[in-house]
């Protein structure tokens, strides 16, 4: 299978996202202090790191 820039950046989008879910769920369920802000936080963050990744698709 040949990947390509725009396979890999969507496979990066995919596993991004599902960290980040995983990341505001640890938050959300598990941690019910102020380390739980801190997952979501970062949770968030890789959100926002996967939406760049999308949006750098056929651009790069």
């Amino acid at each position: 299978m040949g990947m390509n820039k725009n396979t890999v950046l969507a496979w990066a989008t995919l596993i991004m996202v599902l960290v980040g879910i995983g990341l505001i769920a640890l938050g959300a369920f598990r941690y019910n202090e102020v380390a739980g802000y801190g997952f979501a936080a970062v949770g968030i963050g890789f959100f926002a790191i996967a939406w760049v990744f999308n949006a750098l698709k056929g651009r790069v």
